[in-house]
């Protein structure tokens, strides 16, 4: 295995466009190092981003929005003192990634380039509208999170591409975010479903909403339906119905030893009625 530590994206690129083989990008490890010492993956190129300017930055730029470098871990995440308050959803989601210790190294980028369907922090980022910067050789170009994953363990990203930035909208009045997952343990283990909602309400009415649905489908699912079912509601029971029957309707499990396809629809409702409460309540507050 050859290892590269770049100071430069361009670098990073020109590596893996030369690199025979599997390549692999390291900004956490935290799926790329177990694969590696569990002969799931070896890759013949490691490429490290650590050492490239402004990969461990959070940025809030001047139109709200925030601009985060690949490498920026869960812990930084949690600690920020103005992030948590604009996206809880994404930050919460983030931080139900492993222990302490992983927080300390795992990424956005990384949960999501790992290609899971049950990725927790993947659902709140698709709820959110987040957009990635992929660069590769013949240039930029911004993808929707939700474009990324293709199906389990694979991407839409190129051998030779790699994420420079992550990009989170700004939250604006009115807004509000939530995520929450099902897992059998208390902590530490992996989603069976997860659900991330975001919405906007002027005057208690929801003007607008993403939802999407985790480990239900061999990709994360960003439901329409759902969303459609939210809008224009004050959250009364008939849109909560709604909205449980669309994420419902949006699932396509497996059946495995953590749950049922029956159990894994079911779980599906209930959480999108408990998440879209909580990103309501948010919401109202942020008005």
């Amino acid at each position: 295995m050859k290892y590269f530590k770049p100071d430069s994206f361009d670098d990073a690129i020109e590596i893996a466009t030369k690199a025979e083989g599997t390549t692999r990008f390291l900004a956490g490890g935290t799926d790329v190092l177990v694969q590696l010492r569990a002969d799931i993956v070896t890759p013949d190129t490691l490429i490290d981003l650590k050492g490239i300017d402004g990969v461990s930055d959070i940025t809030q730029n001047n139109d709200g929005s925030w601009t985060l470098g690949v490498a920026v871990t869960g812990a930084e995440m949690s600690e920020h003192p103005t992030l948590e308050k604009d996206w809880p959803g994404v930050v919460e989601a983030m931080d139900l990634i492993g222990s302490t210790q992983v927080q300390g190294r795992a990424t956005l980028v990384g949960n999501l380039c790992n290609g899971s369907p049950a990725a927790d922090s993947v659902p709140a980022m698709v709820a959110a509208g987040v957009t990635l910067t992929v660069k590769g050789p013949n240039g930029s170009r911004e993808v929707a999170v939700e474009d990324v994953p293709t199906g389990p363990g694979k991407t839409s990203l190129s051998a030779d591409e790699v994420v420079t930035a992550v990009h989170i909208p700004a939250s604006g009045a009115g807004r509000g975010d939530a995520y929450e997952r099902f897992i059998p343990r208390t902590e530490m283990d992996i989603a069976v479903v997860g659900c991330g909602i975001s919405l906007r309400v002027v005057d208690n009415v929801i003007v607008e909403a993403r939802v999407a649905m985790g480990a239900v489908a061999p990709t994360i699912r960003l439901v329409p339906d759902a969303a459609t079912a939210l809008e224009g509601s004050t959250l009364d029971d008939a849109a909560l119905d709604a909205v449980a029957e669309a994420a419902r309707a949006a699932c396509s499990p497996i059946d495995d030893k953590r749950g049922t396809i029956e159990f894994r629809i079911d779980v599906a409702g209930v959480l999108a009625k408990r998440v879209a409460k909580t990103a309501y309540e948010r919401a109202r507050a942020a008005q």
